[in-house]
């Protein structure tokens, strides 16, 4: 077997060296549909669709790619292992994601604008979409009707969401039979079981994708919903509009549409929120020191916590509404957590600091 240094993988796969890795990975599937061993019945089929994954190992890592290059330029750095795992030849665990995970493929199905496209069917439920809708505490109190346009994935018109214009199911992945992975032996870095770039380690590929959609299903559209916040809304409540939101892959179920109000007047700020767990901060402490007669030792502890919890909530202004003082409660609570485990400890160290000292004195009174 030739090493790794006589192969010129970038001639494998046939891109240049300055190749982007979504250009690496095109030429891969190009390639391995065409050499695969179940379509291509030349006898050197199979050990040249094992070459081509081997570069395709190699050149979609960019650690990997970069000790490659390195290693054909004679670079005195190759042999760097680039800050590794002991053990991992310098490239962490192969296994990890591997080069046919999702990187390659750009971010998958969940909330983002880009467009998946690629033969892969991976049928997944559609996201629920989140608005804020901000109203006055008097249109919180009588009810609103509101009508709201927004972006959202919505079923594909041409393929009906299945992803596919014609065939009806989906077809077994030529490239990795449908185990969904498939083994290359990379020489130097040893066999490996990688993700499938053809079907994303589904199994199976949509037969004949569509071109409006990229085999997903689905395309980004404007959508409009009318929404009827009820009478008697407050700050943080939700309206759901079903099947409105992001439709699914490959003919998966439709999230919905799910509208939080947003009511000023109720809402604490950023600010007041972190001033009213400081002030639940101090609360234990100041609870611990009342008990056990400590509390000049903890003054700190409970003075400079209240007075800058204090500043935070005065500086954004107090409002009068209940839900407004309900919600600082629940800051409160939320700031007597996290300070009750730390005077749990400061109770602890007082326990055992008396100890001693009783210890210490009977000691020498029996002495």
């Amino acid at each position: 077997m030739a090493s790794m240094n006589d192969k010129d993988y970038y001639a494998i796969l046939g891109v240049e060296k300055d190749a982007s890795a979504d250009e690496i990975r095109k030429a891969f599937q190009t390639k391995a549909r065409k050499l695969h061993p179940d379509v291509n019945k030349e006898p050197d089929a199979e050990e040249r669709f094992k070459e081509v994954s081997e570069a395709y190992a190699v050149l979609s890592d960019p650690d990997k790619r970069k000790r490659y290059d390195a290693m054909r330029s004679g670079s005195p750095f190759a042999g760097g292992g680039y800050g590794a795992p002991a053990g991992t030849g310098g490239y962490g665990d192969p296994f990890g994601g591997g080069p046919f995970g999702w990187g390659p493929f750009g971010a998958g199905f969940g909330g983002t604008s880009r467009q998946r496209s690629s033969r892969a069917y991976r049928p997944r439920a559609g996201a629920d979409v989140i608005y804020e809708l901000t109203v006055d505490a008097e249109k919180a109190k009588e009810g609103v009707r509101r009508g709201v346009t927004y972006q959202r994935y919505a079923t594909c018109d041409v393929c009906h969401g299945s992803g596919s214009v014609q065939a009806e199911r989906p077809e077994t992945c030529p490239t990795c039979g449908g185990a969904g992975h498939i083994t290359v032996d990379t020489g130097l870095f040893g066999v490996m079981m990688m993700t499938c770039p053809e079907c994303e380690g589904a199994g199976k590929v949509v037969a004949d994708p569509c071109s409006a959609c990229g085999g997903s299903g689905r395309t980004l559209t404007a959508s409009e919903v009318v929404v009827d916040v009820p009478a008697g809304s407050h700050d943080g409540d939700e309206v759901r509009v079903a099947g409105m939101g992001n439709a699914g892959t490959n003919g998966s179920s439709t999230g919905d549409f799910v509208c939080r109000v947003c009511v000023p007047e109720e809402r604490l700020t950023r600010s007041q929120a972190s001033g009213f767990n400081f002030i639940g901060f101090a609360i234990p402490f100041l609870v611990l020191g009342l008990a056990t007669s400590t509390l000049a030792s903890l003054s700190l502890m409970v003075i400079i916590p209240v007075v800058v919890g204090v500043v935070l909530v005065v500086r954004d202004g107090v409002r009068p509404a209940p839900r407004w003082w309900r919600n600082a409660g629940v800051a409160v609570a939320n700031g007597i957590s996290n300070g009750f485990m730390i005077a749990l400890v400061f109770a602890m160290m007082f326990s055992c600091t008396s100890g001693l000292g009783r210890g210490g004195y009977m000691g020498y009174y029996y002495w």
